[in-house]
């Protein structure tokens, strides 16, 4: 069901970001743009992933109209091709020339670009999370649709390209498919961070069913009160992601985030099974790396 914006209080729950570094990914539009305007209105430097520098002025541009508050901090463009791992890498290196600390790394895409982007950057947010007082915290954008993927396997590059051509819902699944790569990922990245002693929070969200273009049939925009009964907007979907990424609470507690899966608005929810299960998310990661390696992309 939709769910009120009287449960969004940033400036009860999010911490003051200033001196803080963020990159949000797919920050040009929906989900993407309001994570970004939740952090920089308590005052963080919000890097914009996006491909186009027209749309991310455009966003920039919306932003301001909306509103960024008393103490903003500052959005800059950062040019990126997530459907392409080289440019993925790319932009990470570039970022990586520019800025001495990246505090939040907030990302909503798929699964290969978005796994090298990441990787490239984590010399730089582990540096970060050495220093004292570091809050460091890496978003995924999953969602509910993890919890529909039939029968995974993550185990070959033939397995990647599955387009479940011969299931009922192929383009449902193939989301499902790739959904519960951001949990599975997400899980072992954290795995590895604590056997490692980092301390970095990284966590998967649910943002919540999203009034957009992308999750609404154009024949049910008419009636546009009906859907508020089971749609959010992307302002409120932007939210728990946002929450994740700068939320007192997880601050205070995160012991109690560290690998879970949210959802509005930052509530712990356990994960499919198969989103549990360490076999699945090591194969993921052991094939991705082998994929990488094979096309020369690492």
């Amino acid at each position: 069901m939709g769910s009120s914006s009287s449960n969004i209080a940033p400036s009860r729950d999010l911490l003051d970001l200033h001196d803080r570094v963020a990159i949000v990914t797919g920050a040009n539009s929906g989900i993407g743009l309001y994570i970004a305007l939740h952090l920089v209105r308590r005052g963080a430097k919000v890097y914009l992933a996006a491909r186009s520098e027209e749309k991310a002025a455009h966003a920039i541009t919306r932003m301001e109209n909306e509103g960024m508050g008393e103490s903003p901090g500052e959005l800059v463009w950062l040019p990126i091709d997530l459907t392409d791992p080289h440019k993925a890498k790319a932009a990470a290196e570039w970022f990586l020339k520019r800025e001495s600390r990246l505090d939040i790394l907030g990302v909503y895409s798929h699964h290969i670009s978005p796994f090298l982007f990441t990787k490239t950057l984590l010399p730089l947010i582990e540096k970060t999370a050495s220093k004292p007082g570091s809050d460091v915290r890496i978003v995924n954008v999953s969602s509910i649709a993890h919890r529909w993927a039939p029968n995974p396997r993550y185990d070959s590059l033939e397995a990647f390209n599955n387009d479940f051509s011969s299931t009922y819902k192929p383009k449902t699944n193939v989301y499902a498919y790739t959904k519960l790569a951001n949990v599975l990922w997400t899980k072992e990245l954290q795995r590895k961070f604590n056997a490692r002693g980092i301390p970095i929070t990284a966590m998967s969200v649910h943002p919540g069913n999203v009034m957009s273009a992308l999750h609404v049939p154009d024949i049910w925009k008419v009636d546009q009160l009906g859907l508020s009964l089971f749609f959010i907007s992307p302002h409120d979907g932007g939210y728990t992601p946002a929450w994740a990424a700068a939320s007192r609470q997880v601050f205070e507690e995160r012991e109690k985030y560290k690998g879970k899966y949210l959802v509005p608005y930052g509530t712990i929810e356990e994960a499919s099974k198969d989103a549990q299960r360490e076999d699945l998310a090591k194969e993921l990661w052991e094939t991705t790396e082998n994929v990488l390696k094979e096309f020369n992309w690492l």
